[in-house]
């Protein structure tokens, strides 16, 4: 059994890769969840499975929380909590594409401390311990060190470059997207862009363990409001997300509009 959460993290998160391409091999089915929510499949439920069994069985003072299991009040009560979402960017693990992960984390009292996002099909292992660093297949991981928003590089949806959210004018930095939000936080960390944000509501179990990887590569991780993320809440939700090193964090945070 490995002795340290961050390595049972990664082992959990190499075996649920396994599972995921095993049934994308086979076939999926596809089912669409209530509300416009999006796709779910069989590896989904698979892998959620594999994860709540192998990660509750070796650490079963912890609570658990998954985007595929019935949320249940007694996670509160724990002070240490697993986050998981076992397929983050389904609809690109749907399409066949390579860019969809898995996302663990371990948070003691709201804060995280340990996250693995994982991406089978690009080998892509990164990695995060509180005050530890944060690392992609060994390397360590550092942010970009620009600071002017207008030549930023930006993971960010289209919605969230309407108007309504930014005072003055739309800032025009260089906008991308990854279906992942794990993975948006990921590349950031890495260094490959210089910021990401999301303003709608986010669930804890996309961006937990991105979010710890993320500041421990030197970024400054907030959500919209500039306030700093805490987890396990009872409805596990931030308000949007907002990642880059400190110097551009401050300029998009003030430009940025909350409207509560």
């Amino acid at each position: 059994m490995p002795e340290s959460d961050l390595d049972l993290l990664i082992d959990a998160a190499r075996h649920a890769g396994e599972i995921a391409l095993y049934h994308k091999a086979k076939g999926l089915e596809v089912e669409h969840k209530p509300d416009d929510a999006g796709p779910v499949t069989q590896a989904d439920y698979a892998v959620d499975r594999a994860l709540r069994e192998a990660l509750t069985a070796a650490r079963p003072g912890y609570g658990w929380l998954s985007e595929e299991t019935r949320d249940t009040p007694d996670r509160l009560d724990r002070d240490r909590v697993f986050i998981v979402d076992p397929i983050d960017g389904t609809r690109s693990f749907v399409k066949g594409e390579s860019t969809w992960a898995h996302s663990l984390a371990v948070v003691n009292q709201g804060v995280v401390t340990q996250g693995v996002v994982y991406l089978p099909e690009m080998d892509l292992m990164y990695s995060a311990g509180r005050t530890q660093g944060a690392f992609c297949n060994g390397d360590p991981l550092s942010v970009s060190d620009i600071s002017d928003i207008h030549a930023a590089r930006v993971l960010a949806t289209k919605p969230n470059m309407d108007q309504i959210h930014w005072r003055d004018a739309v800032p025009d930095f260089a906008r991308s997207h990854r279906p992942s939000l794990a993975y948006r936080l990921c590349l950031v960390a890495q260094g490959r862009y210089d910021a990401m944000l999301t303003f709608r509501p986010s669930w804890e179990w996309d961006i937990a363990a991105g979010a710890l990887i993320l500041s421990e590569a030197g970024a400054t991780v907030t959500d919209r409001k500039g306030e700093a993320l805490r987890f396990n809440n009872v409805v596990p939700q931030t308000a949007g997300v907002v990642g880059a090193g400190a110097e551009l964090h401050e300029k998009i945070a003030e430009r940025l509009v909350y409207t509560g």
